[in-house]
């Protein structure tokens, strides 16, 4: 499998939101907020891995990634800690995490599937 530039950025991308979100678990514990990353995971597999189910469904599992995004970070406008500090504090987490989702919708966005 030959990767572009922009699909190196939606794994570079994923696996940073993801990460941090999971590091979230030796703070939160089994909290959704943490959990978060472990669907990022999931996504990026179900997008990239040659799994046929996925890969027939490939437009879809591009909505879901997107929407998955969108909704992540729409809901940490809502509910989220926004006291930002220059360190790793779990409110900064969350402002390094946004930045790493703003990259993946752009590069998804810039991969979207031609349907």
């Amino acid at each position: 499998m030959n990767l572009s530039g922009k699909q190196y950025g939606i794994i570079l991308a994923t696996l940073v939101t993801g990460l941090l979100h999971l590091f979230l678990l030796t703070r939160f514990g089994l909290d959704p907020i943490a959990l978060n990353g472990f669907g990022y995971l999931a996504l990026l597999g179900a997008y990239f891995l040659p799994i046929p189910f996925f890969q027939q469904r490939h437009n879809l599992v591009w909505w879901a990634f997107i929407g998955y995004t969108v909704l992540t970070f729409v809901l940490w406008i809502i509910l989220g800690d926004k006291n930002f500090t220059f360190d790793f504090s779990d409110a900064s987490i969350g402002y390094y995490a946004k930045t790493a989702e703003l990259f993946l919708m752009g590069f998804l966005l810039a991969d979207r599937p031609k349907s």
